[in-house]
């Protein structure tokens, strides 16, 4: 290959243990950063992924407990709930001049990020897929799609579009995207509804969207307010088509993670779009009372 990376890869989960694998497989050179447990068998049996779009196959990795060495970029896959104590793997020295790529929900990391390191070497992403890790190193790649849009207002275009270029080599779908307001908060004004009504009532989107089909598009519609107020366009007749698209069983991420116990999203979703409301003056009556109902149940 020429011009191979070396990519680093924070939180070899669902999503970052795929992407590595992939990375890998094209002819990267990819670190896994983990806790010492999950280091020793990636670097042991390297990652098997099991996709229906990819196929199943295992790629070898490097993995440690924190970063060493200099990088060209840094893929940041940890849940927002796991980001603080996961940034002390990746000490600022060491990244240098790396490209530091959060495919994160919510809308306000970037700019804590940015907080502790270079602002412009800061790339904001969204990824689009289903793949969950089924045990250390093992991977189960679910949607027939894995896409992309790098985005970073202030990065060197040359940076974004050469990730996205090996990104794509590698067989997923990237791109760069446009402005970054507009980037995240297209995601958000989808997530958010679908995260917290799926999660509220513990049902498939498929029951969300019809049982509960009232409180839907009232998400919808308060969360395309604050993404307007925002700056970034939003369009709640295509976000509830788009639910309707989706088969029935789906489940958000943040209802997964309510199933087995682990720490919610909540906040970064749900408590980012309540201040983002609050500071623009825009009601959203309906985000809420069930961000409210959620936090009252425990999460």
């Amino acid at each position: 290959m020429t011009n191979p990376l070396t990519v680093a890869v924070l939180g070899p989960g669902g999503t970052g243990g795929l992407l590595a694998a992939l990375l890998s497989r094209s002819g990267h050179r990819v670190i896994c950063l983990a806790r010492e447990a999950t280091a020793e068998t990636l670097r042991r049996d390297g990652i098997t992924v099991h996709s229906p779009q990819f196929g199943d196959f295992t790629a070898p990795v490097e993995a440690d407990t924190a970063l060493r060495e200099p990088v060209d970029a840094c893929l940041i896959t940890v849940k927002h709930t796991a980001l603080d104590a996961a940034l002390t793997r990746i000490p600022r020295p060491v990244l240098g001049d790396a490209l530091l790529v959060p495919l994160l929900n919510g809308v306000e990391h970037p700019a804590a990020l940015r907080a502790g390191h270079r602002p412009d070497r800061v790339a904001p992403a969204v990824i689009r897929v289903e793949s969950t890790r089924v045990a250390p190193g093992v991977i189960e790649h679910g949607s027939p799609f894995t896409e992309i849009d790098l985005t970073g207002d202030a990065v060197p275009r040359a940076r974004l579009e050469t990730l996205a270029d090996r990104l794509t080599d590698a067989g997923v779908t990237a791109r760069v995207a446009g402005e970054e307001t507009a980037v995240l908060w297209a995601k958000m004004a989808f997530l958010a509804p679908f995260a917290l009504l799926t999660t509220r009532y513990g049902v498939p989107l498929g029951e969300a969207r019809t049982r509960h089909r009232t409180e839907l598009e009232a998400l919808v519609a308060e969360t395309t307010a604050v993404s307007l107020a925002c700056g970034a366009p939003a369009d709640p007749a295509r976000a509830l088509a788009r639910y309707d698209t989706f088969p029935p069983a789906t489940k958000s991420s943040m209802q997964r993670d309510a199933e087995a116990g682990r720490p919610l999203e909540l906040d970064a979703i749900g408590g980012a779009l309540l201040r983002a409301a609050e500071r623009h003056g825009v009601p959203v009556p309906v985000t809420a009372r069930l961000v409210r109902e959620l936090r009252d149940a425990g999460h």
